[in-house]
């Protein structure tokens, strides 16, 4: 059992937690909820030894295996599948003991291999990389030759791999598209061991846990139940807290006006004063904070015309080299559809089409006069002018709008007083998400293009924007792998895959079963052309795959030199990381340094940012290839 005994975790001078006592029972599947900032990541780095507690004591049991997931991939010669195998530390031992084994020794080795079920091992690692999106073909090929999504993908596999009694996940699915997330609930709803799940997806949370564990006030409680379980006790909590502080307001109000009445009677002072001091005894209770942050709807579009969009035979793709053919859409006001379909077929790719950021490589495209397109990509989070503040952008947009309103609107998505004014430079992911939402609802589209919006948000945002997506009166397309979104502001769907972009008859759970039984037979199909064997000569599949090398090196070239820049600057992170975490660098002598070194770190996640979000972009266009 993880047992947490009076723990206080401070990061610099911040309080993450303070005086948690909690116990975590084995076999416990728990989410760990907060809003951002709140400590989750940090107390995950806590459990693992990376971080000391402040105060208190921290128990788990000493012979546990503890897995998590790595954030740094080597670049390495290694296949796919080897590299998933390392996450098996002891079937990987007892295979290099084996090679050098002889005699007595080797049947010890072997029996010990069968007690861990070693010989269905590379298929268990076979089954893990499929399941997350990899072909046959590519769990041969070597680690490096893999994009950083990818790569991302491969670390998961390779902590899943891991025969642990504690798996630690933070945000899993980010890296993930919607098939493999499906197929990642199933996993985790069978794993045996105690799970601790950091995710901002409630469909996912809803699906996987059966506890939670929310940060809040710098305290950590425990619920029994799914996250829609916890959302409904955390709101009886709630009610019962404001209740009881307006019983108190009115009994506070009561006292203190015997007090003001009588203090200065001599035949009433003594029971005033007694009230009085019974005033000063009493404990306060605070007041309970029901509300979200965010508060927005988009306006009604100024014009609708009857049809928005037609697209007719046209083929789109880079190059020209086609994703997607004979596509056939047309968007009308109120449509609100869903793409849905593997990652790398071409999702994104639709999506910047439609938004004129792409244009068809043949066919014909057509659109209203009076069009006006909202679109969100991550990139566009790079768009915002760094030097400006948040509310410096919106009035670029309405010169004519009175400053109070301005600030008004935008304190709907989370900015309010002092941050309204300042520079969007430092802001972090979520912040610059929020903002680039707010100004495209301020344009009053009648066309919302939607490219994974809920990434960097947290799940109160996500629960505003998905209210706010409701009400909206124009048409809408949108990528994305939370499902809650999909639900609740989609009414059709459409899969893109195997160059085509066809209506799915049915609904997300049809689509969880669809994708289910797709891998299903996938397995079937692997395992007959293994035994059937390959009808494409040795010789031919070796040509095939060198002109396939050569029509990626120039992507992967690229990839290459952006991680390198990230793995150079996340190091340089670390390195300030740690010393902001050094308490000896708030006292005073050294107060100039810390301003540099928090000057510094501004700077350095900008330049991280930046370079992340052109290895996003590098990323799609190398895997919409690397699929092709």
């Amino acid at each position: 059992m993880i047992v947490l005994s009076d723990v206080t975790l401070r990061r610099g001078p911040q309080k993450l937690l303070s005086s948690v006592s909690i116990s975590i029972h084995p076999g416990y599947k728990v989410g760990l909820t907060g809003a951002n900032g709140t400590g989750k990541s940090s107390l995950f780095a806590m459990l693992r030894g990376e971080l000391a507690q402040d105060e208190g004591s921290v128990s788990i049991p000493p012979n546990w295996v503890i897995a998590h997931v790595a954030q740094e991939t080597p670049s390495s010669e290694m296949s796919a599948l080897a590299y998933v195998l390392q996450g098996d530390q002891e079937y990987i031992d007892l295979q290099q003991q084996l090679e050098i084994a002889d005699g007595e020794l080797l049947g010890e080795l072997h029996a010990r291999l069968d007690a861990i079920d070693g010989y269905t091992t590379e298929s268990r690692a076979a089954t893990l990389l499929h399941g997350l999106g990899f072909s046959t073909q590519q769990i041969n090929n070597p680690v490096n030759s893999f994009s950083g999504g990818w790569r991302m993908r491969l670390n998961l596999a390779q902590a899943l791999m891991c025969r642990s009694d504690l798996l630690l996940l933070d945000e899993p699915t980010n890296h993930l598209d919607l098939d493999a997330v499906i197929w990642l609930q199933s996993w985790l709803i069978q794993y045996p061991g105690t799970l601790i799940l950091i995710s901002h997806d409630r469909e996912f949370l809803d699906a996987v846990v059966k506890h939670i564990a929310n940060i809040e006030h710098s305290k950590l409680s425990l619920y029994p139940g799914n996250y829609s379980a916890f959302e409904h006790i955390r709101a009886e909590r709630l009610a019962q807290q404001q209740s009881a502080y307006e019983k108190q307001q009115r009994e506070k109000a009561h006292m203190q006006k015997y007090v003001d009445r009588f203090r200065a009677q001599a035949t009433k002072a003594k029971q005033a004063q007694s009230r009085l001091k019974a005033l000063e005894r009493m404990e306060d209770i605070a007041q309970a904070q029901v509300d979200s942050p965010f508060h927005f709807k988009f306006f009604e579009p100024e014009k609708l015309p009857d049809r928005l969009l037609n697209v007719s035979e046209a083929s789109v793709g880079y190059g020209g080299q086609a994703i997607i053919e004979n596509l056939k859409m047309q968007l009308m006001p109120g449509q609100r559809i869903g793409l849905i379909g593997p990652n790398g077929a071409g999702k994104s790719t639709l999506i910047k089409f439609l938004a004129g950021e792409l244009e068809a490589l043949s066919g014909e495209a057509w659109q209203a006069q009076d069009l006006r397109i909202g679109y969100f990509a991550q990139h566009q989070l790079e768009q915002l002018n760094p030097e400006q503040s948040a509310l410096e952008q919106l009035r670029a947009l309405d010169r004519e709008a009175r400053e109070q309103d301005l600030r008004n609107y935008l304190g709907g998505f989370g900015f309010q007083g002092e941050r309204v004014d300042e520079p969007v430079k430092p802001f972090s992911g979520g912040e610059k998400a929020r903002l680039v939402l707010a100004l495209l609802v301020y344009k009053k589209p009648n066309l919302l293009l939607l490219d994974e919006p809920t990434n960097h948000l947290d799940l109160q945002m996500r629960y505003a924007l998905s209210v706010a997506l409701q009400g909206f009166a124009g048409a809408m397309v949108i990528v994305s792998h939370d499902r809650y979104l999909l639900k609740t502001v989609t009414d059709e769907l459409i899969m893109v895959h195997d160059a085509k972009a066809d209506e799915f008859q049915g609904d997300l759970d049809d689509y969880a079963d669809y994708i289910k039984q797709h891998q299903q037979q996938k397995t079937v199909e692997d395992n007959e052309k293994k035994n059937t064997g390959n009808e494409i000569s040795r010789k031919q599949q070796r040509q095939q795959e060198a002109e396939r090398r050569k029509k990626l090196q120039p992507l992967r070239n690229e990839l290459k030199k952006l991680e390198k820049q990230l793995d150079s600057l996340n190091e340089k992170k670390q390195q300030l990381e740690n010393e902001l975490a050094d308490p000896n660098s708030y006292l005073d002598e050294n107060k100039e340094n810390l301003k540099q070194r928090i000057r510094e770190k501004s700077i350095l996640d900008q330049q991280l940012e930046y370079i992340e979000m052109a290895w996003m972009d590098a990323s799609e266009a190398y895997d919409a290839a690397f699929q092709g």
